[in-house]
């Protein structure tokens, strides 16, 4: 029997002297035998080998094939949509009719406003920004900036209107509504813009869920309203319209009379109306006589619905025809239930918001007016910070008014 080591020299003898298999051998290149190599050398030897084979045949497979043709993965244009796509074909229409506006309801439903369509001369490149759910309100840092796409250049300076993509002044510049879960009362401050002092004083004193009204006869309004709004109030523009009495007693200038108003001539309240931008709205400064008259009311609503506004009626007159002339307009509407000044007297103002508490308690909700005397802002401010404390939510005037586009 062979010894061990007969036996592994006669393999390795026997391995050194076979032919390589075909596979083996390099490309083009004949079978020939591996040549010895000293036993502390073979493995290195083997890898090089292996390494150069594989190198060798690389080359040579790619030396016979011929050259790769550039291919660009963007020379052919991207298939279109099939016309059947219901994507395609809603985001078509949605461009066809321009764009949509939802708005949220009061009792918390959403409403779908679609757009009018846009003028031929007219194009929208921009998207219209929702700040909340349901809100088209400017945010809090550009509140003081008129939105140049809700004016009107008129020969009285710039008016109010509705924008081509259906936005309102009522919606882009109403102030924050509240939770809508309590009680609820809108508190309107006006005659602002008359006393520069005591318009000063009022915007440091009230807090911002108090709405303003300016008088239209005031002065440095523009100033007065970046103010405003930058402490966040929400606004509304007192016009000044014809009094029983007139013009012994008057409103002052350019004072919309009862005649003028029913003929469709509506020149004094479009003055009024430009002395300051950024409003929500319209009350009236006096009216009495006016306000008694259905046609004169008529024509004043359907203006004011027209370019986007609601209507605040003080409540001063028991005849007033205002909420009917709303009503069968479709205009935006609030009336006030309570003058919370008539006596300028502290008590006496406390007395009347206590009044008004019950009231809204009762009801949900309740309106209440008053003047920019001193009195009556340091009255209003320091019960307003006790009826929050009670749970009483104070919200802007157009929180509490009827608005037949979110119905």
């Amino acid at each position: 029997m062979p010894s061990p080591l007969a036996t592994d020299a006669l393999s390795r003898d026997s391995r050194q002297t076979a032919p390589l298999h075909d596979l083996g051998a390099p490309l083009g290149m004949g079978r020939r035998e591996t040549p010895r190599v000293p036993r502390t050398w073979k493995g290195p030897a083997v890898v090089a080998m292996l390494a150069l084979a594989v190198f060798g045949g690389s080359l040579a497979t790619a030396l016979r094939e011929p050259d790769f043709q550039r291919v660009s993965h963007f020379s052919q244009p991207l298939p279109a949509l099939p016309q059947s796509d219901p994507l395609a074909t809603a985001m078509e229409a949605r461009r066809d009719s321009g764009p949509t506006i939802t708005r949220m309801n009061g009792d918390g439903g959403v409403s779908i406003v679609e757009a009018s369509p846009f003028a031929v001369d007219q194009s929208y490149t921009g998207s219209i920004r929702v700040v909340e759910p349901g809100s088209l309100r400017q945010p809090a840092r550009m509140a003081h900036i008129p939105d140049a796409a809700l004016i009107e250049a008129s020969s009285f300076g710039d008016l109010p209107r509705r924008a081509a993509d259906g936005r309102r002044p009522l919606d882009v510049y109403a102030g924050a509504p509240g939770s809508g879960s309590g009680t609820r009362i809108a508190l309107v401050v006006g005659g602002l813009g008359i006393s520069q002092t005591g318009t000063q004083a009022a915007l440091r004193a009230l807090p911002p869920a108090v709405t303003l009204g300016f008088a239209a006869s005031g002065n440095s309004l523009d100033r007065w309203m970046r103010e405003a709004r930058q402490h966040g109030h929400e606004l509304v523009l007192q016009a000044p319209m014809e009094p029983f009495g007139y013009p012994n007693v008057s409103p002052g200038a350019n004072t919309l009379t009862t005649e003028a108003a029913a003929a469709g001539d509506l020149s004094d309240l479009h003055r009024a109306m430009a002395r300051m931008t950024n409003y929500v709205g319209v009350m009236n400064f006096m009216g009495a006589r006016l306000s008694s008259e259905p046609a004169a009311m008529d024509a004043v609503l359907a203006d004011v619905g027209r370019r986007g506004l609601l209507y605040l009626d003080d409540g001063s007159s028991p005849r007033s025809a205002a909420r009917d002339a709303a009503m069968a307009g479709s205009v935006p509407f609030a009336r006030a239930e309570r003058l919370l000044d008539a006596v300028r007297d502290r008590e006496a103002i406390r007395t009347e918001l206590d009044i008004l508490e019950r009231s809204a308690r009762a009801q949900g909700s309740a309106i209440g007016v008053a003047s920019a005397f001193d009195t009556s802002v340091s009255a209003i401010a320091e019960w307003v910070s006790e009826a929050q404390g009670r749970g009483v939510e104070i919200v802007p005037v157009s929180a509490l008014a009827y608005d037949p586009e979110l119905r």
